[in-house]
């Protein structure tokens, strides 16, 4: 056990899109007397709040993307160009999403540039000299995060099921070290977020490659040594190979101003009690509330 605190750090697009395609394909949008949908918001406030009765933070930081386009777009032009445009009603849940967050007096916290993965690796990176850190998403991505003090919660289908990796457990899991998370992408490229890594490598082929050389420099400093349908491949593919390892790898370094002082959790909920029931027009908002009643704030 450690006396340092415990801070919470959550990935809020993660859970408001999750929480809305729960919901989304019944047709079902919650939408209230002022025709707002609300079906994210509902999905939303039911993983947050479960989180926090799970991992009882003492801080609590909510982390968001501020718009489509970021740096990596610079790099690369077909980064995540493959993606629709989220639908129109989960729109202007967006931003009632962090007034919800604002209303629990928990911190939102994103940079115009720059993914909520980059702005998670940079706040997870700074505290985890002093706290335990505890990151809830949904994102396979952010597991090359994980580290001394932070651990990655990914979310699993249903409320309340979490796969919680941490430094301990890691290469049990995965078969690699956290870093080796950024050379894996980078082999076998991402289809989600569109970029190519080297055409014909599939995840078996990367593990291999990786659990042989360890990094992808290893690799192509003995690259005479592949096999000739690989040297090939590499040769064709170097760029997308460079391009792709650069996208993968999350930016720990984002210019953002942050006082962990003001993610302390607070038990006064009246707030967003008033909130949820006045503004949303949620007639229960204690299904939420109540959870967080037994939440011990350790100072």
């Amino acid at each position: 056990m450690t006396n340092k605190s415990n801070v919470l750090i959550i990935d809020g697009m993660a859970l408001l899109f999750r929480g809305f395609f729960a919901t989304a394909f019944t047709g079902n949008f919650m939408v209230n007397s002022k025709g707002i949908p609300r079906n994210g918001l509902f999905g939303f406030l039911n993983y947050f709040c479960n989180a926090i009765e799970t991992f009882q933070p003492t801080h609590v930081i909510c982390c968001w993307d501020m718009g489509s386009q970021t740096f990596r777009n610079d790099l690369y032009k077909g980064y995540k160009s493959n993606r629709d445009a989220p639908p129109e009603e989960l729109v202007p849940q967006f931003d009632l999403a962090k007034d919800i967050v604002s209303a629990f007096q928990v911190p939102n916290v994103g940079v115009v540039g720059y993914e909520a993965d980059d702005c998670i690796g940079t706040l997870a990176k700074q505290l985890q000299a002093d706290h335990k850190v505890t990151v809830v998403t949904g994102d396979q991505d952010l597991l090359q995060l994980v580290d001394q003090q932070i651990n990655i919660a990914i979310m699993k289908k249903g409320q309340g099921n979490y796969d919680v990796f941490n430094i301990d457990n890691f290469y049990e899991k995965r078969g690699l070290t956290p870093a080796q998370i950024i050379e894996l992408k980078g082999l076998m490229g991402d289809s989600s977020d569109n970029y190519p890594g080297i055409k014909g490598v599939g995840e078996k082929t990367a593990l291999k490659l990786l659990q042989q050389y360890e990094t992808i420099d290893n690799m192509l400093a003995d690259k005479d040594n592949l096999t000739k349908g690989m040297q090939n491949k590499i040769e064709q593919y170097a760029e997308d190979l460079e391009i792709s390892r650069k996208l993968a790898e999350i930016y720990t370094e984002v210019p953002l101003t942050f006082s962990i002082e003001d993610a302390l959790w607070n038990e006064d909920h009246s707030s967003i009690h008033t909130f949820l029931l006045e503004e949303l027009e949620f007639k229960n908002p204690e299904r939420w509330l109540d959870k967080l009643i037994m939440v011990k704030v350790s100072e």
